[in-house]
């Protein structure tokens, strides 16, 4: 249906003549009785009863009539959130990440964020880094905060700040690369056993004959992490993990020991709307994180190449 026709007849029907319209319209009345003729034909109807003195409303013309304020202020409501989306900034989006990555990199962006851009609604959506990158193709998350994401053609990837999986305790370092091993060997070692990183760090020490006598397996970083400030042995965990909350209680257990590198990358499709929304909040997820950058990061150690896992 012509939105322009409707307005048209809400005009005649206001005012009960077809010139009278014509000249609160700024058109001709020809082309206005036109316009009320095609209406009538698309709606398969005749709307006015047409006189000398003016027009009058048929059955179906005061159906009209009742509705036609309603759907013309329903259109004008859209038009002006669809101009809002594009030109302010509000919308709502999905933000995904790791637990235990948002857990150091959300709190501080959202205290800002919400205050800076109240516009905007924000859900999060937690996973392994895989399957945020996965929502992300499949547009359930508008903009993932991924670890060592693997390349796809449908996706940006903005590379925002490092980090490394390594050995933590809460005791003294190891003055010793030897003394190292001998506490790995004695355990118990705390690693969350889904994460590829982890695995890969214990096969490697296995390789050279580091084996922990005792192994305590667990599903997440988080509980690694209670578990070894807690005393609990030695844990694998990225280092940016093992600091955020934990202030001093955790150390590297020795800068020699093996570790991975980490990659951490802001991800959307490339296709992605570029509302003013959408890129005032993918803007302000890259400055935060390119803002980790300067945080205190321990590159020494003995490099492997970097695994996609979290």
């Amino acid at each position: 249906m012509d939105f322009d026709l409707l307005r048209s007849f809400q005009e005649v029907a206001r005012r009960g003549s077809i010139t009278a319209a014509a000249r609160g319209l700024g058109v001709s009345q020809p082309s206005l009785t036109l316009a009320m003729q095609r209406l009538e034909r698309e709606l398969g109807t005749t709307l006015l009863h047409r006189g000398r003195s003016g027009v009058a409303l048929t059955e179906t013309g005061l159906a009209l009539a009742r509705d036609v304020d309603d759907i013309l202020a329903m259109v004008a409501r859209t038009e002006q959130r669809i101009r809002g989306l594009e030109e302010e900034e509000t919308g709502r989006f999905v933000v995904g990440c790791h637990e235990s990555l948002g857990a150091y990199f959300l709190p501080a962006f959202m205290q800002s964020f919400l205050v800076e851009a109240p516009g905007i609604e924000l859900t999060l959506w937690n996973g392994a880094s895989a399957g945020v990158r996965d929502a992300v193709v499949a547009r359930e998350v508008q903009f993932g905060v991924v670890v060592n994401p693997s390349p796809h053609p449908d996706l940006v990837l903005v590379r925002m700040f490092d980090d490394a999986v390594d050995f933590f305790t809460a005791e003294a370092p190891a003055g010793t690369l030897a003394a190292a091993y001998d506490r790995i060997r004695r355990g118990p070692l705390v690693h969350a056993k889904r994460v590829t990183e982890s695995q890969a760090l214990i096969t490697q020490l296995e390789g050279e004959g580091v084996v922990a006598e005792r192994e305590l397996a667990c599903g997440d970083f988080e509980l690694v992490k209670t578990l070894v400030v807690e005393g609990i042995g030695i844990g694998i965990l990225p280092r940016r993990v093992a600091a955020y909350g934990a202030g001093e209680d955790l150390v590297r257990l020795h800068p020699d020991l093996p570790h991975f590198d980490d990659a951490i990358h802001l991800v959307y499709r490339g296709d992605l709307h570029k509302t003013r929304g959408a890129m005032r909040l993918k803007d302000a997820l890259v400055a935060h994180g390119k803002a980790l950058r300067s945080a205190p990061r321990s590159s020494t150690g003995r490099k492997s190449g970097p695994v996609s896992s979290r």
